[in-house]
């Protein structure tokens, strides 16, 4: 496998389809990181994971795995002889939290998913490492309960505050220094408190300068008999962040002795954040496992492309048991492209353990290589020409195929002389057959479709298109080769009866009369009001994609912000300027709806009955809700955006 493959199947843009249901960081980096496997145990062990996946999720649909994001960073930090900070820790004691609602979640799935439910019990709670960290950080600092040393440390220096600051006032309102102040008021200079005098009575007060204004002015100064108070109290201040320290280093020595239980924990979490989302994209898909082979068999029961959505045209196709090779023909346009890219496509999610969105009894083949030649590849710095880049990557495909490859060629043989265009064609495909690979090839060459007809192992199949509307309907059609649609299309819009016959006799060698009846002028006089107005539906529908729709958006929604690249969820809106109240890492702000753009909708994100307090209000003002719809309580606030 490798980068060009993935590229042009659209299997990158699938991973990232799928990365953005992960609710964390790393979750989402491993799933753009996904690679097909070729083990068959693994692929079936993998696939059966997400089926038990989508039934769970089915009954309940919010996985708590929120408390991940951050903490494998935060394990990097320890043993290095540093203590972790505050907000470290309670970003740990969240996801201690998380793992105990991980761990009730699954306590009930055991049997709609007994394998990924047996997971949970990799997961340790370590409920006294999290109880002594919240017992120990509030508000993110260390509480003043944390120690006993701690707590007469602080309280001895609010009192020495106190005193410190009432001299302070005393000073400030003494007849003695009123007329050397520039104003009646206290402040502080890197962390000691001065008062303003006026530059001229700087020789009036004892003291030290530590500041000036900038107009010069003023100078700040530290009175002479208040710096020993600020000495003790600076001291005091040195005592106290010695102590934090030492509680700080006694927490992380605790969370270095859980150092093993908590990395198997992150990992099982990870691991569940990307089944989860591998899951909810199965769901977004109707995608469902698939039964897999290692002998060539592909039989696809309506099959869609994956990021096509409602636009999908579902096909059915089977290859591999008498036959290895399908040549499909057609008209542009009419799907040919899609599909083998579709086969390809839904090989390489398979192998990677995504469920794919085809109907119950398909099944697929392991591929050690998926090789692919679709589109021209034109290299303006390499000076190749459009069919010169085919052949150099056709090249590398005969090089790299063996009896283990999947082989999709789009258009073989064009981009030069037709007859010689159609002989390398047929002589590449011969070529890839004979090494053992499965082939699926697009062609305009009737001869391709002869050569094809005439070789065992060999399957036509036809895009259909219908003559009546002149539209492809983009159905698959296996074991029939397309006609040429050309000359009955012409016929239809009313190009004169011996011009097409003429047209067939150059390039069939063959005479070959048209019957009268297939022009019919009434019919044909349709068709062509038909094209018109179809063309005028088209000039109608530029217009109106011309013209910019603003989006709406309701509480929950996944929003990204174009003026920052960020990520945040709608918590309300939109108000009559059309600015909606979006929070953004924890924070919420004011955005107009010009600047965002939908990412995943709330639906797929949340259930119907979701609490969305849980994302947008603060532990603390849950409690107090909590607590006021029980009974009236005086002095609680509740603080709201507006």
């Amino acid at each position: 496998m490798n980068k060009q493959t993935f590229q042009v199947l659209d299997f990158l843009k699938v991973k990232e389809t799928v990365s953005a249901y992960a609710l964390t960081a790393e979750g989402r980096r491993r799933i753009v990181e996904l690679v097909p496997s070729i083990n068959l145990k693994q692929i079936e062990a993998m696939l059966g994971e997400v089926t038990e996946a989508v039934e769970i999720l089915k009954k309940s649909a919010s996985v708590p795995v929120h408390g991940l994001d951050g903490v494998e960073l935060l394990m990097t930090s320890l043993n290095k002889g540093v203590a972790l900070r505050p907000d470290q820790l309670t970003k740990l004691a969240e996801f201690l939290d998380c793992c105990g609602k991980m761990r009730r979640y699954m306590s009930d799935k055991e049997f709609i998913g007994p394998r990924i439910s047996s997971y949970v019990n990799t997961i340790e709670e370590l409920p006294e490492l999290g109880a002594e960290i919240i017992r120990c950080i509030r508000n993110g600092q260390v509480d003043d309960y944390a120690s006993k040393e701690l707590l007469s440390i602080r309280k001895q220096l609010s009192i020495q505050k106190e005193r410190l600051n009432e001299k302070m006032q005393q000073m400030v309102r003494s007849n003695k220094y009123k007329l050397y102040l520039q104003e009646s008021v206290v402040s502080q200079r890197h962390g000691r408190f001065v008062i303003p005098v006026k530059k001229e009575y700087r020789n009036k007060i004892k003291g030290a300068v530590l500041d000036t204004s900038a107009s010069g002015s003023t100078v700040f100064i530290e009175p002479e008999e208040i710096a020993v108070y600020q000495e003790q109290h600076e001291w005091m201040v040195a005592e106290e962040e010695a102590e934090i320290h030492k509680i700080l280093l006694f927490l992380t020595g605790l969370v270095e002795s859980k150092e093993p239980q908590l990395r198997l924990s992150i990992e099982t979490m990870i691991h569940y954040d990307v089944l989860f989302a591998k899951a909810k994209h199965s769901r977004h898909v109707n995608g469902r496992t698939v039964a897999l082979n290692e002998t060539h068999y592909i039989h696809l029961v309506e099959a869609r492309h994956p990021l096509l959505g409602d636009k999908a045209c579902p096909f059915t196709l089977e290859l591999g048991r008498q036959e290895n090779a399908l040549v499909i023909t057609g008209p542009n346009t009419g799907g040919k492209t899609v599909s083998i890219k579709t086969v390809g496509l839904l090989t390489l999610m398979a192998q990677s353990g995504l469920h794919v969105p085809v109907a119950e009894g398909s099944s697929l083949s392991i591929f050690q290589k998926v090789l692919v030649d679709i589109g021209d590849g034109q290299s303006i710095i390499d000076n190749l020409s459009t069919f010169s880049s085919r052949i150099v990557n056709i090249i590398e495909i005969l090089k790299e195929t063996n009896d283990n490859s999947l082989v999709l060629l789009d258009e073989l043989g064009s981009g030069t002389d037709p007859r010689e265009g159609m002989g390398l064609a047929a002589a590449i495909l011969e070529q890839l057959y004979d090494k053992g690979a499965t082939l699926l090839a697009t062609t305009h060459y009737s001869e391709i479709k002869e050569f094809a007809d005439n070789h065992s192992g060999f399957l036509n199949g036809s895009m259909e298109f219908d003559l009546e509307t002149l539209r492809p309907t983009y159905k698959l059609i296996i074991g029939k080769g397309g006609e040429s649609q050309a000359f009955a299309i012409a016929l239809k819009l009313g190009i004169h009866l011996k011009i097409i016959e003429k047209a067939h006799l150059i390039t069939y060698k063959e005479n070959k009369e048209y019957p009268l009846e297939e022009i019919d002028t009434v019919e044909k006089r349709e068709i062509e009001k038909q094209i018109i107005i179809n063309r005028h539906q088209r000039r109608e529908k530029k217009v109106e994609s011309a013209t910019p729709k603003l989006q709406k958006f309701i509480q929950g929604d996944n929003v990204l912000l174009t003026n920052t690249d960020e990520f945040g969820i709608v918590y309300k809106g939109p108000d009559e300027k059309g600015n909606y109240v979006v929070q953004v890492k924890g924070e919420k702000i004011s955005i107009n709806q010009k600047r965002m753009k939908l990412y995943i909708p709330a639906r797929e994100l949340y259930p119907e009955d979701y609490d969305f307090d849980i994302i947008f209000e603060s532990k603390e003002n849950r409690k107090k809700n909590s607590l006021l719809s029980r009974k009236h309580e005086e002095g609680i606030v509740i603080e709201h955006f507006e």
